[in-house]
Order: structure tokens, then C-alpha cells, then sequence
């Protein structure tokens, strides 16, 4: 016989049975005798053994099930103790409390048999023939062990061809566990998935949730695209008016722009759909400059051959040494790519070599640009990710540093900064394809260590020093369009040593004294406070990468480096410390960019190894 037997220290029975007025306490707690409690772990089974003989014998039953033609004797106690619904059907005030013949519909004699069978024995055979119906008929009588179950079993039984089919099944039943399991199985295995012809009758809901995740395993956006066209053609004249709303999960800005030209726009139902035309906009403008961090379109996804990393360019460490290392980070994967050092800073003797602070820097066309600098006045470089190599351009008509970079209609502009006596507010732009700097309209104010960023079609340069001494709050705004540049509401504080990052509709400024994350909305010509820091952050980097800013090194107010690198994430409104840097850096560059990730280093948490 089954069962445990526990040795306690409580009076024997008899001891109980022979006091009397009022001693039985007493006794407790002076006797040392010992008792068996017995833990019969064996009776629940020979209990349910017992009761499904019961059954068959058909003794003792208060109760037929009727399905279909057949009929099943049992007990109610048992049926309402094994299920929810059947409790409440006999606890409760409803007329079949009482009925002895109870007709049920909707299921299958042969399935009510298992459900049955499953409730006197605890076991039940699940097939792929038969898993469907039980699963069905389980959601209903609220057989919920038996649910998981079955989710447990089609979990482990998908395959390409079924998941949708299965995924309908969780959806219908609401198990939410199952949903999840099976719409990870299709995003793991989206191509093979889409090949089905069952994968057009996915929902618009399940589609765009499956479509808008970063792990969606492709490894190219083309496949993306041609899957959402076959989903909508499936049934054009229901679906045509969903494709603005699915296409927005398309990231159209990551195919290739020759595919871009000759497939989507050359759609015959993309030009049918006027909705859609904001989204080919912004991939044509990234096309065109590359520079801006617009929206989650512009994330490479993680199977992709590529990656959205932030690269931190040169600078000076705390004992004033010049760095001539790029650290290049991808945060989605937390991993190191491998990248070039900066241009002549390898050379045999070390009076050849260039030092690279209080340059300038910014994405074009998915390749990084630098000018100027304090020992590197004239000279401009870019870096090409593919070859992840440095070739040197055209030199600048003006020397300087303290100046800042931007990217405006597919131009290169590099605005103010300093020339060793005067701070300057001359502009002059970049022609990629004549390799030739022309002048352009000067500032208003003569600035040097300000921010500066680029925002619909206008340029924003933001704060700075009109001396040495003094910073200004003043916002300055070039059109293009007019050749001219206007004041635009101040900042709230008069800062220098900053920079600014585009951000989806808002520039984000960091550094100087400000303790602070600022925005600027140039659609309300407004200015808000983002979030505080513990401590000051001058000539800080940031970025824009995977939707969210990272905010790299700088100088605290006792002038020190920094190392850590702060991540802002501005869904979330909340700022974390991402990761430590080897060693503290300021006056660097800090860009965006997409990269093949062909050599990567782990990063380990906490620090990162360069």
C-alpha cells in the first residue's frame, strides 16, 4: 500500500479520551508519547479507479450525457469537480440541476467518449487526427488541463503548412499561449511559412504584428515587400484598402534603390493607392541622403546581413590623448563590429600621424564624412562601409573646427566653428559628384560648438559660442528654398559645447552645462525638457539607433571624461546606462550607420572591449 506515515508529538488518542474537566491541555503539553499520522498518497488513484467502475458498471449514476445517438451514464460529482462549466451547470440554479438526461451539441459522440474517459482515467491519446476536436471540446467543458495539452502537442507538431490553421485555432479559443508560440514559429520560419498558400488568410491584425518585428528572419526587406503584395492580391478588391496600413511595416527604406524604383513605385496597385505615397517618400529621402534616423522603417532587422550600430569617431581621453580607434556598436545585438581607424593614424613616425578632436562629422548616403578639426583644418575624409575603408575628399575652402556637420537635400553642409582667431559664420557645401566645395549663405550669428541637425527640408543650428567666453540660447534656421537663414524660437538655456540628433518629429540636444536632455519640436517651434542627469555632459556624442539615443562620453563639471554611454528611450520615457566605454572620450563624433556585420565581438555586459 501506498503512503507516508509522519511521527508527531501529540497526545495518543486514548490519552484524550480519558481526561476530563478541563485537563485535556495539560496533558498536551506534558506528554511525550507518540502518534502515526498515515498520508495515504495511493487512495486519490484507487478513488478515481474506483469511480470509473463505477461508470461502466453503470451504478450509482445520476446523470446521462447524450451526444449524438449514444449516451454516457456518469456521476455529477465528478463531472462538476473535473470541469468549470459542468459545475456550473449542476451548483447552479439552471434547469438541467436536476435533469437526468442532459442533450449536448455541437460534439461528437467519439470526442465526448475521450473527454469522458479522460475524466474517470486522467489519460487520454492525442493524434494529429484527433487533437482539433479535443482541443475544441475541451475549450468548451473547460477541461483546461486537457487545453494545455493540446496546445502543447500542436506546438511541437508545427510545420510550415499548418501553423496558420493552428494559429486560428488559438486565436478562436483565445489561448493566448498558443498564439504566441505559433506567431514566433512563423516569424522563425517566414519564408518557408509564406510559400503556403494558407498564409494569404492570415488577419490584417496577426500580419502587421508578425511584420513590424525586428526577428521577422529574412535576409532581405525585398521578401518582406513581395509577400505583403501577394497577401493584398490575394484578394485585392477586400484587401487594397488595407496596403497603407500594412505597408508601413515594409521597410521600404532598406531595399535596394534600384529594386525601389522598379518594383514598388512601378506597382501597378502602389499607384493606385495615393495613402501610400507618404511612406515611398521618406524611403526616397533616405535613398537620397541616408543620413536621417527617420522611423523603425530604417532599422535593419536582426537575420539581415546588417546593422544599425552608432559608431563613437576619435576624440580625446582623460590625459588629453588623442584616439584614433571608431568604436562601432550595435545595440540590438549588443555586439562590436570591426572598423577602420581613423585616416593617417597608423604612420610610422608619430609626427605623421593626424589627431583627430573637435572635427566635424554626419551620414550621407550610408557613408560617414569628417572635416576639419583642430590639427586637421582643411582636410575632409569619408569612410565607406563596405570596403571599411577612409578615402580623403576635396579640401574644405575654409579651415576651422568647432564647426558641425548636417545633410540637407542631398547635400553635405559644414556650418561655422572656429579658425583659430575668430569664430565664423561662413557654410559651405559638398557636391559628392563634381567632389567640390562651394559657398553657401552665411549665418546670422558667428557661432563655433553649437548643435546642429537637419529637419524637413531646413537646417537648425542650435546654441553655440559667439566668444570664447559666452554661449548664446539662439536657434538659427536655413531654408534652402530661399537661400536664407531666420531665428527660431531659443533654447531654454544659453548653452555651448552641444550636439543634436533628428529624431522621428523632434531634434534631441545634449552637452554644455544643461545636466539635460532637451527637444525642440520644429513643427510647433517649441522647446521641452526630456530628462535630467546626475551631472554635467560638454562636448557629449548622440545618436539615433534602433528607436531609441545613446548619449556617449563628454566632460563633467570638474572636466573630467566620461566613460558610460546612456540610452534614452523615448517610448518608454526612460533613460538607462547602456554601457562602460574602456576608457572616458570627449570631443568625438558620434553617428549613425548600417553596416554588414561579417567580424563581431560580443559585447560583455558592462563594458566594451576596443
Amino acid at each position: 500500500m501506498e503512503g507516508t506515515v509522519e511521527k508527531s508529538t501529540d497526545v495518543p488518542l486514548g490519552t484524550l479520551e480519558s481526561n476530563h474537566h478541563g485537563e485535556e491541555a495539560e496533558v498536551l503539553e506534558r506528554s511525550s508519547e507518540e502518534r502515526v499520522k498515515f498520508d495515504d498518497s495511493g487512495l486519490s488513484s484507487q478513488l478515481q479507479s474506483g469511480l470509473d467502475a463505477l461508470r461502466l458498471e453503470n451504478s450509482l449514476t445520476d446523470v446521462t450525457i447524450h451526444v449524438d445517438d449514444k449516451e454516457f451514464p456518469c456521476h455529477r460529482v465528478v463531472l462538476a469537480a473535473a470541469s468549470n462549466y459542468f459545475r456550473a451547470m449542476f451548483c447552479n440554479d439552471l434547469k438541467e440541476k436536476h435533469e437526468e438526461r442532459i442533450l449536448i451539441k455541437g460534439v461528437e459522440a467519439e470526442t465526448m467518449k475521450i473527454l469522458l474517459d479522460y475524466t474517470y482515467t486522467s489519460k487520454v491519446l492525442i493524434t494529429k487526427q484527433n487533437v482539433q476536436k479535443i482541443l475544441e471540446a475541451a475549450s468548451l467543458f473547460q477541461f483546461l488541463r486537457m487545453v494545455d495539452a493540446c496546445a502543447n502537442f500542436l506546438t511541437e507538431a508545427l510545420l510550415p503548412d499548418n501553423c496558420v490553421g493552428v494559429l486560428r485555432l488559438a486565436d478562436t479559443h483565445s489561448l493566448s499561449g498558443l498564439k504566441t508560440r505559433v506567431q514566433n514559429y512563423i516569424i522563425q520560419k517566414f519564408p518557408q511559412v509564406a510559400a503556403y498558400e494558407e498564409f494569404l488568410e492570415l488577419p490584417e491584425d496577426v500580419l502587421c504584428h508578425i511584420l513590424q518585428r525586428d526577428d521577422l528572419c529574412v535576409t532581405e526587406e525585398e521578401q518582406v515587400f513581395e509577400t505583403v503584395m501577394g497577401w493584398v492580391r490575394a484578394r485585392e478588391s477586400e484587401r487594397l484598402p488595407l496596403l497603407p496600413h500594412v505597408l508601413q511595416h515594409v521597410r521600404l527604406p532598406l531595399l535596394d534603390p534600384w529594386y525601389f524604383v522598379e518594383r514598388v513605385e512601378g506597382d501597378g496597385l502602389i499607384r493606385r493607392c495615393p495613402e501610400a505615397f507618404p511612406l515611398l517618400q521618406e524611403a526616397r529621402m533616405y535613398h537620397l541622403s541616408g543620413n536621417e534616423v527617420i522611423s523603425e522603417r530604417t532599422k535593419p532587422r536582426v537575420q539581415e546581413f546588417q546593422s544599425e550600430v552608432f559608431m563613437i569617431i576619435g576624440g580625446c581621453t582623460k590625459d588629453e590623448k588623442f584616439v584614433s580607434e571608431v568604436t562601432c556598436l550595435d545595440p540590438l545585438r549588443r555586439s562590436r563590429l570591426e572598423v577602420a581607424k581613423l585616416p593617417i593614424t597608423e604612420m610610422e613616425t608619430e609626427s605623421e600621424n593626424r589627431k583627430w578632436v573637435e572635427f566635424a562629422c554626419i551620414t550621407f548616403r550610408n557613408e560617414v564624412y569628417i572635416s576639419g578639426g583642430k590639427e586637421t583644418q582643411h582636410e575632409a575624409w569619408k569612410y565607406n562601409a563596405s570596403l571599411n575603408k577612409w578615402i580623403q575628399i576635396e579640401y574644405l575652402n575654409t579651415g576651422r573646427w568647432r564647426h558641425k556637420m548636417a545633410v540637407l537635400g542631398g547635400k553635405v553642409y559644414v556650418i561655422g566653428g572656429f579658425d583659430g582667431i575668430q569664430r565664423l559664420n561662413s557654410m559651405e557645401t559638398y557636391d559628392p559628384f563634381h567632389n567640390c566645395w562651394t559657398e553657401a549663405a552665411p549665418l546670422i550669428l558667428n557661432v563655433s560648438s553649437f548643435a546642429a541637425t537637419s529637419y524637413n527640408k531646413k537646417l537648425y543650428v542650435i546654441g553655440g559660442g559667439p566668444n570664447g567666453k559666452l554661449a548664446t540660447d539662439k536657434t538659427q534656421c536655413f531654408d534652402p528654398s530661399t537661400n536664407k537663414w531666420t531665428f527660431k524660437s531659443p533654447m531654454p538655456t544659453e548653452a555651448k559645447c552641444t550636439n543634436a540628433v533628428t529624431f522621428k518629429d523632434h531634434i534631441y540636444v545634449v552637452g554644455g552645462a544643461m545636466k539635460a536632455l532637451y527637444c525642440y519640436s520644429p513643427l510647433e517651434d517649441s522647446w521641452s525638457l526630456v530628462t535630467r542627469f546626475s551631472h554635467e555632459r560638454a562636448s557629449c556624442g548622440i545618436a539615433a539607433c534602433s528607436n531609441k539615443l545613446f548619449i556617449t562620453g563628454g566632460r563633467d563639471e570638474k572636466n573630467e571624461v566620461i566613460a558610460t554611454v546612456l540610452c534614452w528611450d523615448p517610448e518608454l520615457h526612460k533613460l538607462t546606462e547602456e554601457c562602460v566605454l574602456p576608457r572616458g572620450v570627449s570631443h568625438h563624433g558620434s553617428v549613425t550607420l548600417r553596416k554588414s556585420y561579417t567580424h563581431i565581438r560580443r559585447i560583455v555586459p558592462g563594458a566594451v572591449s576596443v
